[in-house]
């Protein structure tokens, strides 16, 4: 059995030694943020903390922006589906105030600089396909209840554009307030 096989069949095994390690890399990684800021991060010093070997980061995550990125990804995408209020326009209103929450924040807008500046596309297309399964979840429901959505790539071009520009590269951070009238644009309410 190759390495790969071994790492694959660790993390999808739950408290596996790959769930252990990442559970202790992601938590040293707190506590280091925490007394340090990210000045105070490094491969070596998340690996002493974590009571890990640099390689295995390395080998793990590639490099610590890998590593930063992973991490930002966790926090920032839900694993649930989007609530279903019975509504289409609910149901996108109701997921865009939770996503305008959690990422319209400083902590939101460190975590997507950290995700934009992977060294690797994985992380972007990650959070890219994670954005749409959370849009298609909605998107079916609609239709499933004779309602018309707009499209996936027109809800990404219209309403997640701008707020993911508005995020990174504005000094003012959207509010739900704001997204509200992209949303209504979208759908046309």
């Amino acid at each position: 059995m190759s390495e790969n096989e071994v790492n694959t069949r660790s993390a999808s095994r739950p408290g596996g030694r790959a769930a252990r390690i990442q559970a202790a890399v992601y938590a040293a990684v707190a506590r280091l943020r925490a007394e340090k800021g990210d000045e105070g991060l490094s491969v070596h010093a998340i690996a002493q903390e974590a009571a890990v070997n640099p390689t295995t980061i390395y080998r793990r995550w590639g490099s610590l922006s890998q590593l930063l990125s992973d991490i930002a990804l966790q926090k920032l995408l839900p694993d649930s589906e989007p609530e279903d209020t019975g509504n289409m326009h609910e149901d996108f209103s109701r997921w865009l105030e939770e996503y305008v929450d959690e990422l319209a924040t400083e902590t939101g807008r460190k975590l997507l600089s950290e995700i934009a500046a992977a060294e690797s596309d994985e992380y972007r297309v990650r959070c890219q396909r994670r954005h749409v399964e959370q849009i298609e979840a909605i998107r079916q429901r609609a239709i499933q209840r004779g309602e018309i959505p707009p499209g996936t790539e027109r809800v990404m071009d219209e309403l997640i554009a701008p707020i993911i520009y508005r995020i990174l590269f504005s000094h003012t951070l959207p509010d739900f307030t704001w997204a509200s009238v992209l949303l209504a644009k979208l759908l046309r309410v």
